[in-house]
């Protein structure tokens, strides 16, 4: 696969554009979106309460932060298989797993209140990092593959 981007410079150069694009997200965090929880996480969470926020706000700065890596990510795989029907399933994974993480988030939130708060790191964890596209690209290499 690295073979085939250094023989295409263009696709070469997009990846890093897309991936540039990634850095300047989370270099950004604090200015683009709304998240007490980054100051929260910085620190010892585990001995303190959790931090003031407004449910909604927070909702909506996770859904921008989260679509924001979506798109990036998507990008970055349709750069490296040029497959819109891999993008489009990539696309519903991404869908599914916002729907089942936002909800664990605000059930740990709004009813577990801070007892476990190792869980909603992760969780949290997942929502705004790209870390999908890590899983997602070898998925869709060794699929390819094996085709």
């Amino acid at each position: 696969m690295l073979q085939k981007l250094l023989k295409n410079k263009v696709r070469l150069l997009q990846f890093i554009v897309l991936v540039t694009l990634l850095v300047l997200i989370r270099a950004f965090e604090d200015q683009l979106f709304y998240d007490p929880f980054l100051d929260y996480f910085k620190n010892d969470f585990t001995h303190l309460p959790l931090p003031n926020f407004n449910s909604f706000q927070l909702f909506l700065g996770l859904l921008f932060r989260y679509t924001l890596n979506t798109v990036v990510s998507l990008g970055i795989i349709y750069v490296l298989f040029k497959d819109v029907q891999m993008v489009k399933f990539a696309l519903v994974l991404y869908c599914f797993f916002f729907m089942v993480l936002i909800a664990a988030f605000f059930y740990i939130i709004l009813f577990i209140k801070g007892h476990n708060n190792l869980a909603l790191f992760y969780v949290r964890r997942f929502l705004i990092q790209p870390i999908f596209v890590l899983l997602f690209v070898p998925g869709f290499y060794y699929q390819k593959q094996n085709k």
